[in-house]
């Protein structure tokens, strides 16, 4: 197989009924990439899924010897990853059609490492709700201090970069310090402003518990080296964002989780 333009990275965990849905989309999009699926010790039956693909040339699946967590099964897909760009998927969530071929047109264009896009909600069955959450088509490191605007499933990043700059810390957000940590260095990212990401909703996990989340935060900007008075003012326009963001998903009674090590 020729080096392949981009390597799509699906950390799972326990992800079975929804990771044929996410490789798919994976599948469809219209550009050379490789698919890599790191399963982080899955209980369920997310191996017999994989056995579909086992003779499929562009899907590689690794099972980790035990738990590793959403970064280290992510930074483990980059280091296996051949391609140009990595572009992150997770298990329970997909793409439209054309969403790499868009980014990588971006990327060519503006010049920037790394894209992002905007996202549609989806119902844990996968029925879209037409709720979008829009994203700005130029990502500042000011603008993402204040707001986490990249969602992880929709980045399409530099494979170099991303292997300068690996997720770490898990006690706090791993992808948003990473995203923090690429735009300080190279100024801003850019995203399609278009419902690339289909960001499934479900009803479980740590991301549920907001005030683990809230502390989370917190320490993403500890560990960005800030102060005290300086993660606060941060921590509190990031709370005003996200409840502007989630207020009517919350209204219909649907909060984000991941079960496991997802995020």
């Amino acid at each position: 197989m020729d080096r392949p333009l981009v390597s799509v990275i699906i950390p799972t965990y326990n992800c079975a009924g929804t990771i044929k849905q996410a490789i798919d989309s994976a599948k469809a999009q219209n550009v050379n990439a490789e698919i890599i699926i790191i399963d982080d010790c899955s209980a369920d039956a997310t191996e017999n899924v994989m056995q579909a693909y086992q003779e499929d040339p562009v899907i590689f699946y690794a099972r980790n010897p035990k738990n590793l967590g959403a970064a280290q099964s992510r930074n483990k897909g980059v280091a296996m990853a051949r391609g140009e760009y990595i572009a992150f998927l997770d298990a329970d969530d997909f793409w439209a059609a054309g969403k790499l071929e868009k980014q990588l047109a971006a990327i060519r264009r503006t010049g920037c490492v790394l894209c992002s896009t905007a996202r549609e909600l989806a119902k844990p069955d996968g029925t879209l709700t037409g709720r979008i959450i829009p994203v700005k088509e130029t990502i500042t490191y000011r603008q993402l201090l204040r707001h986490n605007c990249i969602n992880c499933s929709s980045v399409l990043v530099r494979s170099d970069v991303m292997r300068a700059f690996p997720m770490e810390h898990e006690d706090a957000h791993e992808d948003y310090i990473c995203w923090l940590r690429i735009l300080k260095k190279y100024g801003c990212a850019c995203a399609v402003n278009e419902p690339l990401l289909k960001y499934r909703l479900t009803y479980c996990g740590k991301s549920g518990d907001k005030r683990k989340s809230a502390r989370m935060t917190l320490r993403v900007y500890r560990y960005m080296g800030f102060g005290t008075l300086q993660s606060l003012f941060c921590f509190c326009s990031y709370t005003l964002h996200g409840l502007a963001k989630y207020g009517q998903a919350r209204l219909r009674g649907a909060l984000r989780c991941r079960s496991g090590p997802q995020d």
